[in-house]
């Protein structure tokens, strides 16, 4: 029942060769991957008037400049993370360039603040979407945390059927906000082109305002910036586009920013010209729309598209959490678990986890994430800043053709990046002092699970030199299940042929790369058992496994035999640690169990730290 569940939600399975048809094309990668950036539209501006608002409205005409140092730091931004793309092409951004450039403790600050972020993200988007629903709908309000828990299950479960059936649906809402905003922009310019709006309604752009000095203009600007929150987010999952990747993504960077800066700026220019003021109880876009439309049907068509991106934000981190927490597994500092693909080809264990993660939070926080807001945006400026740098380094190191042009552009980016950090932790310190603390314990978390796996492979790790001792065989046919040549098989092998002469081991492959190697190495360490491969087409090891046994038993019946399944297995010094490492003995073990007259055995081994 439980299998037909997870295929009706998830869908079926599909082959490891068939994973070319699960990258994204620039379109559908545009959707997924910039809506957190696009979102910000809704309240990126909003922020920067909310500062300037403790003057008074007239002080309001500094919005203008201050976007404009906002789209130059994105300019700064996406010009350099084009070019991590093509340095890094495989992906990991802001954690690949700090750990190459600047050291690993930097790498691990940066990957470690960016999975917070993307735990934010969905749980600060979902929250948002909630509030714009239950606004609409007040008598949903008491059940305004249970929404946001379905919310975020649903954008789960369409992320676990696969990277491009979720950009398929996420696509069109995403699309239709670029569209209405767009619309919304040019009417509104249309109307104060043609005088149906007059100047009267703002206050004197340049005007001097008593009150106005620049620590307000940094905090409004360094509030503004609130809307650049998942640009980096194309760089960390270069691997799910199309080939040529880099390339791919590089356009959709691209893309990304030109769309942003055009709606970031044509906002706050048509909100300045309409005389708007943040309210109470109307978000700055709900009073643009109002001020161009009117009360009707194209004004809610605005405020649904906005609270539908806003919900569909979280979607930005599906697609980066779990390619980060990949390229963090394969440097052994996350659970191994975070490299396996799941059914549908994507990394399930990364996206499982992000959707917990979220749901934790919305429920600890009651669905009233404002708080965390601040230290969502720190959690984007400190790897904005450490990529900056990361790039500096990288350009001053290696000197390659018109690396004074690309210095200079990380070398601005990473002046704003560390202003308005210093800005964030000065003006909103009760807010933010939480990373101080939490991101130090991260990257502490981080090397103690590194420390286990260097242990293991220390203690696993077999002398190819070593004599292979004698062992007195019986007849038996013994089956050994291998995932590698370690100490553990060794030990399991070394009784597997006191049972037996006839011993064969067992390898189950998921591409004919990983057999090739693994023929390789046994032949260099000929332990004198016979070896056979297997080729799993969907990625499980239990399912080759258990036929070719029952083929083994089928032979071995004929003759009287007894069929042995011994079952390497290796036990953690602490029950924490085996959270860290595929479980595979014991779901062959489970799978087996229910195979007639097939005697099992687990040969343990055990770390002594």
């Amino acid at each position: 029942m439980v299998k037909k569940l997870k295929r009706l939600l998830i869908g079926r399975p599909l082959k490891s060769n068939e994973i070319q048809g699960q990258k994204l094309n620039k379109l559908k990668a545009l959707a997924i991957l910039s809506s957190d950036a696009l979102s910000s539209i809704a309240y990126g501006p909003e922020q920067i008037l909310v500062v300037l608002m403790t003057i008074g409205a007239a002080a309001l005409w500094y919005s203008l400049p201050i976007a404009l140092g906002v789209l130059i730091l994105l300019i700064a931004l996406i010009l350099s993370y084009r070019q991590i793309i093509y340095s890094y092409p495989h992906g990991g951004g802001a954690y690949m360039v700090a750990k190459e450039n600047l050291g690993m403790n930097f790498g691990l600050i940066a990957g470690g603040s960016l999975l917070i972020d993307y735990i934010l993200t969905v749980a600060v988007s979902v929250s948002a979407g909630t509030d714009a629903v239950t606004s609409a709908f007040p008598t949903l309000h008491p059940w305004s945390v249970w929404i946001a828990v379905i919310f975020v299950v649903i954008i789960t479960l369409l992320n676990l059927r696969g990277l491009t059936e979720s950009a398929t649906f996420l696509a069109y809402p995403v699309y239709l906000f670029i569209i209405a905003i767009v619309g919304l922009i040019l009417i509104g310019m249309f109307k104060v082109a043609t005088g149906q709006v007059t100047p009267e309604v703002h206050h004197t752009f340049g005007q001097p305002i008593a009150g106005v000095g620049l620590f307000l203009l940094l905090k409004a600007f360094s509030s503004g910036c609130s809307a650049l929150t998942g640009v980096e987010a194309i760089s960390n999952a270069i691997p799910n586009f199309k080939n040529p990747a880099p390339r791919n993504a590089a356009r959709t960077l691209i893309m990304m920013g030109c769309i942003l800066g055009c709606l970031f700026i044509g906002s706050v220019l048509l909100v300045y010209w309409y005389g708007l003021a943040p309210m109470a109880d109307q978000t700055i876009l709900s009073q643009l729309a109002e001020s161009v439309f009117g009360r009707n049907v194209f004004y809610y068509i605005i405020q649904a598209v906005t609270a539908l991106i806003l919900i569909l934000a979280a979607n930005t981190g599906y697609s980066a959490f779990p390619q980060l927490a990949f390229n963090l597994a394969k440097d052994k500092y996350m659970p191994r678990p975070f490299t396996v693909r799941g059914d549908r080809l994507g990394y399930s264990n990364g996206i499982i986890t992000l959707g917990i993660c979220s749901i934790i939070l919305i429920i600890i926080f009651r669905g009233q994430t404002d708080s965390l807001i601040p230290i969502y945006a720190v959690g984007v400026f400190i790897p904005f800043s450490l990529s900056q740098t990361g790039m500096i380094v990288k350009w001053l190191r290696e000197k390659p053709k018109g690396w004074v042009n690309k210095l200079i552009t990380n070398l601005i980016g990473a002046f704003i990046c560390y202003l308005i950090l210093i800005i964030f932790y000065i003006t909103k310190f009760q807010n933010v002092w939480i990373t101080l603390v939490f991101i130090p314990i991260v990257v502490f978390i981080f090397h103690k699970i590194h420390q286990h796996y260097l242990a293991v492979a220390d203690q696993l790790r077999i002398d190819f030199a070593q004599p292979i001792r004698d062992i007195k065989a019986t007849d038996n046919v013994i089956v050994v299940p291998i995932a590698g040549i370690t100490k553990v098989v060794e030990q399991s092998l070394d009784y597997a042929k006191s049972l037996s002469d006839n011993v064969i081991a067992v390898y189950v492959g998921q591409s004919p790369e990983q057999i090739e190697k693994m023929e390789r190495e046994w032949k260099e360490w000929d332990p004198g058992v016979r070896l056979v491969t297997l080729h799993s087409l969907y990625r499980s090891i239990v399912t080759p496994l258990s036929k070719f046994i029952d083929t083994v038993k089928w032979k071995a019946d004929q003759n009287g035999a007894t069929v042995t399944v011994v079952i390497p297995q290796f036990y953690t010094k602490k029950w924490w640690q085996r959270l860290l490492h595929n479980q595979s003995g014991v779901l062959i073990r489970a799978a087996l169990v229910r195979h007639a007259n097939i005697v099992l055995a687990t040969v343990p081994y055990k770390f002594k730290r």
